[in-house]
């Protein structure tokens, strides 16, 4: 979940709503690459999630990465709720999942070392007090009540509203965790045709990053529980967007759809003001009824913008959102996905054409099959595994094009970040799979195991 965004003048003009977002477009020598990565904290004598407070706790792991890492604290009255170094954020989840929101970096490599040196100081702590970490979609065993609630104005309010809306929305909140990666535009031509190929291509990544298989102690019939949990919230501000294909699809589009998603809250003075279900359109004009007479500021629509929750989003940049969170090398590739796809025209080009005929049932389809089967889905004459196939190879394509070295250029480009994924395509076996496997095998139904076995 996003810190409060700051920085913004007061709104005058409608426009502004439109050219905030536009001010995302840059120049492609200015492109970056920003990963966030979200990991659940146990505690490693009870397997228990880690509490806020206490000896073993996710305020001893933010303290500690304070003290001996030097990460600057941020404060929401007296609690740490996050950290800041070099560009980047570590933040809480509501149930005190970990996330690193990484900083803009120039490449894969750039991204794999923050991502090394993130886990490897979260491990140093983490050791020091007793606590693990691990990479998982969905939270294998913990039911709701077993989950802290974070210190964070913003979850209280949510966690209230989510029970009004769908029906998994605080299991998303609590009990879920992703890897996503935000990536950059040139123009408004350039965002639109990222946002297609995003959304269309989104139950791929979903499929190839599947992770969640178990739910509460046992499979749940799923491969990406995480995904079936975002399926079954707030209708409002989650999905795949059709209106993203229609023609004249734009900055001023997602601007409406955008005012029509109900808000959470305003920030002001360092606390959440409650407008859970409110009109932006009605602050706009004055009107909202948690702040009679007062209109936002351009920092009041950044945060908006950030309780919206669809398949991939807009804001300055754009953001994929459909994986689960995972072990090291996926985290690596999913950067290495999205960047092969979407930093090279021809790259582009090739994945438009691969899923400009499909309508949108057939998108809503692949996100559902995905979900469930995994690189098994099938949809109508659509194999996922082939799909899978087809998607990663324009990717080493778009790789090799950028060329972009690493290692002090002894590695030429960022082509084997994908190998973990091609690997899955090759074995047709993704991470949930594996998770089965081990469950129904040698683990003799001991989900116990799973901690040990996949901690970070």
């Amino acid at each position: 979940m996003s810190i409060p965004q700051s920085g913004g003048g007061p709104i005058e003009r409608h426009e502004q709503l439109a050219e905030y977002l536009a001010e995302g477009c840059k120049p492609k020598e200015d492109w970056r690459i920003g990963t966030e990565h979200e990991k659940f904290g146990y505690c490693k004598d009870t397997h228990l999630p880690i509490p806020y407070r206490g000896e073993k706790s996710v305020l001893a792991v933010l303290e500690g990465l304070r003290d001996l890492h030097d990460w600057e604290p941020l404060y929401e009255g007296e609690n740490i709720v996050g950290l800041e170094k070099d560009g980047a954020n570590v933040s809480l989840e509501p149930g005190g999942q970990l996330e690193l929101s990484g900083a803009p970096l120039h490449s894969i490599h750039e991204t794999c070392d923050e991502v090394n040196a993130h886990l490897r100081d979260v491990k140093d702590i983490a050791d020091k007090v007793g606590v693990g970490f691990i990479g998982l979609g969905a939270a294998p065993e913990w039911t709701h009540e077993q989950m802290p609630m974070m210190p964070k104005g913003r979850y209280k309010l949510m966690t209230d509203y989510m029970g009004k809306v769908g029906t998994l929305g605080t299991a998303m909140m609590y009990r879920t965790c992703t890897v996503q990666v935000n990536l950059d535009f040139s123009s408004e031509a350039d965002m639109v045709q990222k946002m297609r190929v995003a959304l269309a291509l989104q139950p791929v990544a979903t499929a190839l990053f599947a992770n969640s298989p178990f739910f509460e102690g046992k499979p749940n019939g799923w491969k990406s529980w995480r995904a079936h949990i975002w399926q079954n919230l707030d209708p409002a501000r989650t999905g795949m967007l059709p209106f993203v294909f229609d023609d004249g699809f734009g900055f001023e589009a997602w601007v409406e759809y955008a005012l029509d998603v109900p808000m959470y809250f305003v920030y002001r003075d360092g606390k959440y003001i409650n407008a859970l279900g409110q009109s932006f359109r009605d602050f706009l004009k004055g009107k909202l009824p948690a702040l009679p007479g007062e209109t936002p500021t351009l920092s009041d629509w950044a945060d908006h913008l950030t309780t919206i929750f669809p398949e991939a989003r807009v804001k300055k940049f754009i953001e994929m959102r459909g994986a689960d969170g995972g072990p090291w090398r996926r985290l690596c590739a999913l950067p290495a996905l999205w960047v092969g796809l979407t930093y090279d025209q021809t790259a582009l080009d090739a994945a438009w054409d691969m899923v400009k005929g499909w309508d949108a049932e057939t998108r809503d389809a692949l996100r559902v099959a995905a979900g469930k089967d995994g690189l098994q889905a099938q949809v109508g004459n659509l194999n996922m595994r082939d799909l899978a196939r087809d998607v990663l190879e324009i990717a080493r394509e778009g790789l090799r094009a950028r060329a972009v070295p690493g290692a002090g250029g002894m590695v030429p480009d960022e082509r084997h970040f994908l190998h973990a994924l091609e690997d899955s395509v090759t074995d047709n076996k993704v991470p949930a799979d594996e998770l089965l496997e081990r469950y129904h095998g040698d683990w003799n139904g001991d989900l116990s195991r799973i901690y040990d076995e996949y901690a970070y």
